[in-house]
C-alpha cells in the first residue's frame, strides 16, 4: 500500500476528549473516526490489524474443534423472554418492533440464539460435546462509553459456546479454551495479560474467568496476592481480615451530637475504626424495601457480592424517611434496628466483642455492642470488599495487592442455566431427556487491539507487535522527487511483496520530519529509510519501531536480510 493512495489523515494533537493514550494516537494515527457516542468507522490500518487477531482466534479456536458459525444481529424479543434475560437485562440492550409489530432485540451476546441453533439438531448423546463460535458485531447501549475502542457502544466479539453431556467434560474443555487463551493473547503481542476469578453477572453459571490487561487506566480492580497465584477481580475477591476480638465490655449508650459519619466518630472517640461497625443501606430495585449492612468501619461494601448473596438487584438507599421505616440514618447500629429491613452482617464483625455502632436514635450511639449477646446469633456472609494488604485466601499471607486491568477475554461455566430454561434435551445412552450442559467463550477485537496499543507505545505512536502490525515493513521515500531514489523505493517495494512481506510505501513529497512523525503514528516494526546519502554508500537505513536496533544494509542484499528480520520477529509470536 502507498501512503499517497491511503484514507485517512495523522493529526499532530489529539481532540480534548481523548483521554486515553490510545484513544488519542489511534484518532492521531488515522486508525478511527468519531459517528456518535460508542461508535467509530475503522481505516483500513485498523482493519488489518483486527483481520490479523481475528485471524489469530479462528485458528486457535479451530484447534479445540471449535465449529464457526453465524447467528443473526437481529433476534425476536421472545428468544431472549424464554432464558429470562429480555425483562432482567436493562436500557443496555436495544430492543425495538418491527414493520410487523413484532418485539425485536439487537445481540448484544448470543447464548440463545446458540441454543436455538443446536436445540433440535443435538439429539443425541452421541453428537456431544461441541463447540460452536462466531466473530461478529454487536451492539450493547453502553451507558459509560470511554476510551475510544476501550469501551464501545458497537463491537465486533468472538463468542463461543461449547455444549456438553456431564460436568466433568465441561470443566475439561473450559480448561482447553483457557489455555487457547493464553496462546490467543500471547501470540497478539499482549505482554501482561493474567487470568483472574470473576464474578458471573448476566451470563450466569458457577465458575468464570476474565483475562485482564494490567494497565492503569484500566476500569476492572483486581485483587492480585504478591506472593502466591490468587489472582481475582475485586467483585468476587474474598475479604479476609485478622480477628480483632478484643474484651468484651458493657453496652454504654453516649450522646454523639451531630456526629453521623466514621471519620467523625473517630475523631469524636479517639477510637480505632476497626472497632466501629458501620451500617450501609441498600433497597431493593423490585419493591424498594431496605436492606441494612454492616460491615467493619475501616471496610467498604462490594456490591456485586450482596447482590449475588441476597439475590436480587440493589441500590444505595435515597430519601430515608425514619418515620415510615424506623431507619435513623446516621446513627444506625443492630441493637432495637427496625423490623422493616432485610439485616446483612459482614464477615469481618465476626468474633468482635465490644463494637461502636449507632442507637437508633438520633444523636446516639453505643460503644460495646456484643452482637451475640445484645442481638442474638446472627449469619455472617463475606460481603466486602478486599483491600490493599489483606489476607490471601490461598496462602495466609497479608500479601494482597490492588491493580487495574482492562478486560480482554472473558469465559464461563454456565451450566444449565440456558438449556433448562429454553429446554433443549437430548436423550442419553439410557433413552432418557437430559439438559446440555454450557459453556462461553469471549473475545472483545477491538478492545484487544486499544488494549495492545495503550500497552505498547511511546510518546510518539502505536508500537505494533508484528503479528497484528498493520504492515510489517515501512519504507520511506525521503526524497521522492529524486528520479534514482525513487526508483530503488519503487525496486524495493515490488521485490518485498514478491516474498509475501506487507509493505507501506510513504511515496510522499514531504519533509523528512513530517514523514518520520507518520511512521511512528503506523507503529510499523520494521522502517527502511532509503535517501540520496544512503544510496550514496550503497545501503538502506533499518530500524525497528521499538527502537531495539538501527542500521545499515547492503542494497543487493537487502530483501533477503529484511525478509530474514520479518521472519525472526513473527517466530517470537508462534508465527
Amino acid at each position: 500500500m502507498k501512503v499517497s493512495k491511503l484514507l485517512g489523515e495523522r493529526f499532530k494533537n489529539a481532540p480534548s476528549d481523548c483521554l486515553i493514550d490510545s484513544h488519542k494516537l489511534m484518532v492521531r494515527g488515522g486508525y478511527m473516526k468519531y459517528m456518535a457516542n460508542g461508535i467509530y468507522s475503522l481505516f483500513m490500518p485498523t482493519k488489518r490489524i483486527t483481520r490479523k487477531i481475528e485471524n489469530i482466534i479462528r485458528e486457535e479456536m479451530d484447534k479445540i474443534d471449535g465449529q464457526e458459525v453465524m447467528f443473526p444481529v437481529v433476534m425476536p424479543a421472545n428468544l431472549w423472554r424464554k432464558s429470562g434475560r429480555y425483562d432482567s437485562i436493562g436500557s443496555e440492550m436495544a430492543r425495538f418492533t418491527d414493520r410487523n409489530n413484532n418485539d425485536m432485540v439487537l445481540g448484544m451476546t448470543h447464548e440463545e440464539a446458540a441454543v436455538h441453533l443446536a436445540k433440535d439438531t443435538a439429539q443425541s448423546y452421541a453428537d456431544y460435546p461441541f463447540m460452536i463460535y462466531q466473530i461478529q458485531t454487536k451492539f450493547r447501549d453502553e451507558p459509560r462509553s470511554r476510551g475510544g475502542l476501550i469501551r464501545v457502544r458497537e463491537f465486533t466479539m468472538k463468542d463461543a459456546y461449547s455444549f456438553h453431556t456431564s460436568q466433568e467434560d465441561l470443566e475439561e474443555y473450559y480448561q482447553k479454551c483457557f489455555t487457547a487463551y493464553e496462546r490467543i493473547f500471547k501470540r497478539a503481542g499482549a505482554k501482561n495479560v493474567i487470568p483472574v476469578k470473576s464474578d458471573s453477572g448476566m451470563m450466569g453459571g458457577s465458575v468464570s474467568h476474565e483475562f485482564m490487561l494490567l494497565a492503569d487506566i484500566g476500569e476492572d480492580t483486581l485483587a492480585i496476592c504478591s506472593e502466591c497465584d490468587f489472582k481475582a477481580n475485586m467483585e468476587a475477591a474474598p475479604c479476609i481480615v485478622e480477628n480483632i476480638s478484643g474484651d468484651v465490655q458493657p453496652l454504654e449508650k453516649i450522646f454523639t451530637p451531630d456526629i453521623k459519619t466514621i471519620d467523625d466518630l473517630h475523631k469524636f472517640l479517639d477510637c480505632d475504626t476497626k472497632q466501629f461497625g458501620k451500617a450501609v443501606v441498600y433497597q431493593k430495585n423490585s419493591d424498594d424495601s431496605y436492606v441494612v449492612v454492616f460491615v467493619r468501619g475501616d471496610l467498604e461494601v462490594n456490591e456485586t457480592k450482596l447482590r449475588n448473596y441476597l439475590g436480587v438487584d440493589i441500590h444505595p438507599a435515597q430519601d430515608i424517611v425514619t418515620e415510615e421505616c424506623g431507619i435513623v440514618p446516621g446513627f444506625i447500629g443492630p441493637v432495637n434496628l427496625t423490623d422493616k429491613a432485610v439485616v446483612v452482617y459482614d464477615k469481618s464483625l465476626e468474633g468482635i466483642n465490644a463494637l461502636v455502632c449507632g442507637a437508633n436514635e438520633k444523636d446516639y450511639h453505643y460503644k460495646g455492642i456484643n452482637i451475640r449477646r445484645d442481638v442474638g446469633e446472627v449469619t455472617y456472609v463475606d460481603v466486602a470488599k478486599t483491600f490493599e494488604g489483606a489476607i490471601c485466601p490461598v496462602c495466609g499471607k497479608h500479601s494482597v495487592t490492588i491493580k487495574k486491568g482492562i478486560e480482554v477475554g472473558n469465559i464461563f461455566q454456565l451450566g444449565t442455566k440456558y438449556t433448562k430454561a429454553m429446554n433443549m434435551t437430548y436423550l442419553d445412552n439410557k433413552g432418557q431427556a437430559q439438559y446440555p450442559i454450557m459453556g462461553c467463550y469471549g473475545i472483545g477485537v477491538g478492545r484487544l487491539a486499544a488494549s495492545i496499543c495503550e500497552e505498547s507505545h511511546d510518546d510518539y505512536g502505536p508500537i505494533w507487535p508484528i503479528s497484528i502490525a498493520p504492515w510489517q515493513v515501512e519504507i520511506c521515500n525521503l526524497r521522492a522527487k529524486d528520479d534514482n531514489v525513487s526508483a530503488e523505493c519503487e525496486k524495493l517495494y515490488q521485490h518485498l511483496m514478491d516474498l509475501g512481506i506487507e509493505v507501506l510505501y510513504d511515496d510522499r513529497a514531504v519533509r523528512p520530519g513530517f514523514m518520520f512523525a507518520d511512521a511512528d503514528l503506523f507503529g510499523i516494526p520494521v522502517r527502511v529509510v532509503i535517501s540520496p546519502k544512503t544510496l550514496e554508500k550503497n545501503c538502506y537505513e533499518i530500524s525497528f519501531r521499538d527502537k531495539s536496533f538501527k542500521g545499515e544494509i547492503p542494497v543487493e542484499n537487502a530483501p533477503a536480510q529484511i525478509k530474514a528480520m520479518v521472519e525472526k520477529l513473527l517466530s517470537e509470536y508462534n508465527l
